[in-house]
């Protein structure tokens, strides 16, 4: 198998945490430099038509391109440690966790990023830097609000680590783009939580 990748990139960063957290070997990986607009050839929209990254290629030459249903793949491949419930019920809270984390904060500052920042506008043509702003304060707003959460319950999305601390990690990781940190802007729970897991073993590998 091959896992197309882009370090730096959190949606790479997401799958690359969830191949380490179940101690995942075996599959190449093969970066595709954004910058250079590798993503955007020819050959690689032949892997992933939508220019995206991270993209899976099995052994039997199908693809995944979208991250959740990459993380989906492994885990019914490598069931353990399990990351995303382990019924029905648990699944559906751990889903919902990490719909919040990957809709509502890592899209929010994704925007904010891709649209503000001087580095990402050869990956953003034409930035609109009002909207990146805009984006900013609602993203704030949100990341509030998960603060609240971690002051009731230890992980995202309850009393265990899962897929959705990863998800949440990764895009608090990619906010330092927009000059965000949670303990300087009064969100001391979310940055005890995020410091937390920047001791896994899984967030220090890039």
């Amino acid at each position: 198998m091959k896992l197309y990748i882009s370090p730096g990139a959190p949606n790479p960063r997401r799958v690359m945490m969830f191949m380490v957290e179940k101690n995942i070997s075996g599959i190449d990986l093969i970066s595709v430099d954004l910058n250079a607009m590798e993503h955007k050839s020819e050959a690689y929209r032949t892997i992933s038509p939508l220019a995206k990254v991270p993209a899976l290629v099995l052994d039997d030459e199908r693809v995944l391109t979208e991250t959740r249903a990459i993380c989906t793949w492994l885990e019914g491949q490598y069931p353990e440690p399990n990351l995303m419930g382990v019924d029905y019920e648990e699944r559906a809270f751990i889903e919902m966790a990490d719909r919040r984390a990957e809709l509502y904060m890592l899209a929010g500052i994704a925007n904010s990023v891709r649209h503000t920042h001087p580095g990402l506008a050869v990956l953003e043509q034409p930035q609109f830097p009002d909207f990146g702003h805009s984006q900013a304060q609602k993203v704030r707003e949100v990341m509030a609000w998960f603060d609240h959460v971690l002051e009731r319950q230890p992980w995202i999305a309850g009393q265990r680590f899962s897929i959705a601390d990863i998800t949440a990690f990764c895009a608090i990781e990619f906010s330092k783009l927009m000059k965000f940190n949670a303990g300087r802007e009064g969100m001391p729970a979310l940055q005890a939580w995020r410091d937390r897991i920047a001791e896994r073993h899984s967030a220090k590998l890039r």
